[in-house]
């Protein structure tokens, strides 16, 4: 066992040594001391949001376990939030994402709300998710042609690495907009590339129907559903990441295994917080112009 101090706070670590991803050599320290460094740029993502933690008490292959509530045996420090009479854990500075990681939690994810403002997302997001069979090259390109239409719609947009196979683009919005009024728009762009590019990509949710093309999911921003916090490690062999990229990347061409715990803390020092419009920089970016439009197509 291993004592360390954050913010005041003692945590002893249980099984500092223990190794989470044998491939990659990384042990539990390893990953406390990684989001010890990367929690500037992490807990602006997961603020007042409310949290879901994945564990994987038989490693990182076996099964997961999903935990919202707080449970009995957390610090009385540790960030909370009564909701629908529950205690539910919010990720608001470094002391809580250590005990969570000390507590098993290998992966973080929040939903698209605050819930100091409940319904109301604080952004538009757009998960690109390949079957198998795709090759991620065709993720790349579905990618930069939604940013190509959301450039046509004046909307500044971030793209980031799911940490798995995939890609989800995130567009900042000011918090003026339900879910409902942004399930509007996520339908119209996501209807408009079925029509657009139809033998590549699909809007069917269940998987089996899907056959080798590319999921454009548009439906998981909505009340409730989550999406892997920023610079949140994934249960993956060689512990990636959910790191944003830059627009000229995706020109470029990249991997989801390029971004790990082992390079993400570099890329940073270098290329700055690829994610900061989305958090600390936020764009409050309008939406109204579009809504209007679609109401007026609609009507």
């Amino acid at each position: 066992m291993e004592k360390i101090n954050v913010e005041g706070r003692p945590i002893e670590i249980f099984k500092p040594g223990e190794v989470i991803w044998p491939e990659a050599g990384l042990s539990k320290l390893d990953y406390i001391n990684y989001l010890l460094d990367i929690s500037p740029y992490l807990i602006p993502h997961t603020k007042d949001r409310l949290l879901m933690i994945w564990l994987y008490p038989h490693g990182i292959n076996g099964k997961k376990i999903e935990k919202r509530s707080l449970p009995a045996s957390a610090p009385e420090w540790v960030n909370c939030a009564m909701y629908k009479e529950k205690q539910r854990i919010l990720l608001n500075d470094p002391a809580t994402l250590v005990w969570a990681a000390n507590y098993g939690a290998l992966e973080f994810h929040v939903p698209f709300d605050r819930y100091t403002k409940e319904n109301f997302p604080l952004e538009l997001v757009f998960d690109l998710d390949p079957s198998e069979n795709n090759s991620f090259d065709l993720v790349l390109e579905v990618a930069l042609a939604l940013k190509a239409l959301l450039d046509s719609l004046n909307l500044i947009s971030i793209p980031r690495t799911s940490g798995s196979t995939g890609m989800q683009i995130f567009v900042p919005i000011s918090a003026d907009y339900t879910f409902e009024e942004t399930r509007q728009i996520n339908t119209f762009i996501a209807e408009y590339f079925q029509e657009k590019m139809p033998g590549k990509l699909t809007l069917e949710r269940v998987v089996e129907k899907r056959g080798n093309k590319l999921y454009f999911d548009y439906l998981q921003l909505w009340k409730g559903r989550t999406m892997p916090a920023v610079y949140s490690v994934r249960a993956k062999p060689k512990a990636t990441i959910a790191a944003p990229v830059t627009w000229g990347e995706v020109e470029e061409g990249f991997r989801p295994t390029d971004f790990t715990i082992l390079n993400i803390k570099r890329r940073i020092q270098e290329k700055g917080n690829l994610f900061a419009p989305v958090t600390t920089e936020k764009r409050e970016q309008s939406l109204e112009d579009i809504l209007s439009f679609i109401n007026k197509n609609q009507a």
